[in-house]
C-alpha cells in the first residue's frame, strides 16, 4: 500500500502542472489585452499598465509567467487581484461557504440516492423501481437553475417554508434546499448507478451462498451485496465533490451564498485573471486528492483488491 500510494502520489505531479499550465494559458494568455475595461471606459495610464506588467511579468512568455507564478504558489502566495486584495484572502472567506454547501449536497446523494438505487434494485420491475426511474429521469432532464428557481419560489416565497436566500451566517438548516439543488442530478444518476449495481450483484454466487446458508437478508443485503455494490457509487461521491464545488456558481447565485462559484463568475466578468487561476487551482487539488481518496477506498470496499 505504501509503494502504491507514493506512486499515485508522484503521479499527481505532472497532472497537476499539466492541468494548471493549461487553466494559466487559457485565462492568461488567450484572453488578448488584459488591461481592457480596468479603469471604465478610458484607457488605463502608462504608469499602471507598466507597473501591472511587470507585476505580473506580462511582457514575458507564458511560460515564463506560469513558472513565477508556481515558485510563488508553493511557497502560498495565490498573488492579488488589480485591485491590490490577496487572493488567498478571497479564498479563505469563500471556500468554507462552498465546502459547506457541497458536503450538504454529497450528504443527500448519498442519503437520496443511494437508497433509492438499493430499494429500486431489490426490486426491479415493480412499482418503486419504475417511480425511481421516472423521478431520476425528471431530475436529470430538468435543469439545475429551473430546480432552484422552482423551490425558491415555492418552498420560500409561496408557501413560507424557508428563506428565500441564505444569511450570512450558513446554518446547516438553511443549506438543505440548496443542497438537493446543487445535487439534484448526481442523486438521479447516483440512485441508476446503485440500482443497476445492486440488480446486477444479486444474481451474483456469493449472494447466492449466502442465500443458501440460511443469512438474514438483511445481513446478505447490508454485508455483502451493498458492499460490493458500492464502488461504482463511492467513485461517482469521490469525484463529486470536486464537481459540485466548480459547479455551485448557479446555486449559489441563486440562494444569495458567498462562495467559490460567485467569486469565480464575479472575477470573469470583471476579468480578474489571477483570482480565476487561484481559485481553479484549489478546485484543481481538490480533484486530485478526492480521485485518490476514491482509490484507497476500493480496497476498504472489495477485499480482492490490493494495491502493491
Amino acid at each position: 500500500m505504501g509503494r502504491y500510494l507514493l506512486r499515485r502520489l508522484l503521479q499527481l505531479v505532472p497532472v497537476f502542472i499539466g492541468t494548471t499550465f493549461l487553466i494559466y494559458w487559457l485565462v492568461w494568455a488567450v484572453p488578448g489585452d488584459p488591461f481592457a475595461g480596468k479603469c471604465g471606459e478610458r484607457r488605463c495610464p502608462d504608469q499602471y499598465i507598466a507597473f501591472m506588467t511587470e507585476k505580473y511579468h506580462l511582457d514575458q512568455n507564458v511560460f515564463v509567467q506560469y513558472a513565477n507564478y508556481m515558485k510563488n504558489l508553493l511557497q502560498g502566495d495565490f498573488g492579488q487581484t488589480f485591485s491590490q486584495r490577496e487572493i488567498s484572502d478571497i479564498i479563505l472567506t469563500s471556500y468554507p461557504n462552498t465546502l459547506k454547501l457541497a458536503v450538504v449536497a454529497l450528504a443527500i446523494e448519498a442519503i437520496i440516492g443511494l437508497g433509492a438505487g438499493v430499494l429500486s434494485g431489490l426490486r426491479r420491475n415493480g412499482f418503486l423501481d419504475n417511480l425511481v426511474l421516472v423521478s431520476t429521469l425528471f431530475l436529470i432532464a430538468l435543469p439545475v437553475f429551473v430546480v432552484g428557481f422552482v423551490l425558491q419560489w415555492l418552498l420560500g416565497v409561496q408557501w413560507g417554508i424557508i428563506k428565500p436566500t441564505v444569511s450570512s451566517e450558513m446554518r446547516w438548516s438553511e443549506l438543505i434546499v440548496p443542497g438537493f439543488v446543487l445535487g439534484s442530478a448526481s442523486v438521479a444518476y447516483i440512485a441508476r448507478v446503485a440500482r443497476t449495481s445492486i440488480a446486477e450483484n444479486r444474481r451474483a454466487d456469493y449472494v447466492r451462498t449466502a442465500i443458501a446458508k440460511g443469512l438474514p437478508m438483511r445481513r446478505v443485503v447490508g454485508v455483502h451485496l451493498l458492499r460490493n455494490s458500492l464502488i461504482p457509487v463511492v467513485t461517482l461521491l469521490g469525484t463529486d465533490l470536486g464537481a459540485l464545488m466548480g459547479g455551485a456558481i448557479v446555486t449559489e447565485g441563486i440562494f444569495g451564498i458567498n462562495g467559490i462559484g460567485r467569486q469565480v463568475f464575479r472575477a470573469i466578468i470583471t476579468k480578474e485573471s489571477a483570482t480565476v487561476v487561484g481559485i481553479v487551482v484549489v478546485l484543481v487539488l481538490v480533484y486530485l486528492v478526492m480521485n485518490l481518496l476514491v482509490d484507497l477506498l476500493y480496497a476498504a470496499l472489495d477485499p480482492r483488491i490490493r494495491y502493491e
